[in-house]
């Protein structure tokens, strides 16, 4: 594939992004808390998750594996920072899940059409696309890599710290709703999905790339409206628990 085919499909990518980010505020993607049996044949969310998520890990591996520059070391940092967070995505969150909701078999499938696309686009850039010598020697210790790793973990571990304050809620056999807190959770409702995004903001930064750049413009459209619609619930739910002068719903003291 030609390299202009190649941002032709970038550029495709993120006006379908722009397109999903608007409809997502209109329909609400049926999994987690807005499941609905709507949405057709579902499956446990465990093996949900798993299923959606393990595309994205596998194809990059291909991807890698296949390429005449998976010995480059700095394009292999890079692959092992993508793959350390589908690893455990894929094989550790699932396991972690409480309870067994249900997830429809569409959303799976779109979620893993998407990550499989998202896989041709970093591993695309990394080890293909991107111009050979676009990362030099001292990539490592430079500006935008230090600056987009310390986001990119400080970013992991929000998501998890969230994941697990959102799991430990409930105690066995619980079934009432509450209000998540502590963690960044004191600033915005979704903090989850706050961490999800600088995670790939801090991965853009750091191969410096409209590959990454377009990926954090996806999680932005996929999880902002979400977060608007878990805003408006908890609001509804716990109107004197809820500080909404000072929570926001995704992005601190901006949205």
């Amino acid at each position: 594939m030609p390299v202009n085919t190649f941002n032709l499909f970038l550029l495709g990518m993120a006006v379908v992004a722009v397109v999903v980010f608007v409809s997502l505020f209109f329909v609400n993607a049926g999994y987690g808390k807005f499941y609905t049996p709507k949405w057709g044949p579902s499956v446990d969310n465990h093996l949900g998750w798993f299923l959606m998520e393990v595309p994205v890990f596998l194809a990059m591996l291909v991807l890698w594996w296949l390429s005449d520059r998976r010995e480059d070391g700095i394009r292999l940092v890079f692959l092992l920072l993508f793959e350390l967070h589908y690893f455990h995505r894929s094989f550790i969150f699932p396991l972690q899940l409480r309870g067994h909701s249900r997830m429809p078999l569409t959303i799976i499938l779109m979620g893993a059409l998407f990550n499989t696309l998202n896989a041709f686009m970093q591993g695309g850039w990394i080890f293909y696309f991107s111009p050979a010598d676009y990362y030099p020697q001292n990539w490592l210790s430079s500006v935008p890599f230090l600056v987009g790793v310390v986001l990119f973990f400080f970013g992991m571990y929000v998501n998890i710290q969230s994941d697990r304050i959102i799991r430990n809620l409930r105690k066995p056999g619980d079934t009432a709703h509450y209000l998540p807190r502590g963690g960044m959770f004191q600033y915005v409702t979704s903090a989850n999905y706050f961490g999800e995004f600088v995670e790939w903001v801090g991965f853009a930064i750091l191969t410096w790339s409209w590959a990454g750049a377009v990926f954090a413009l996806w999680t932005f459209a996929n999880l902002a409206p979400r977060a608007a619609r878990i805003y408006d619930m908890y609001a509804r739910e716990f109107p004197g628990e809820m500080d909404t002068a000072k929570m926001k719903r995704i992005i601190p003291f901006i949205y």
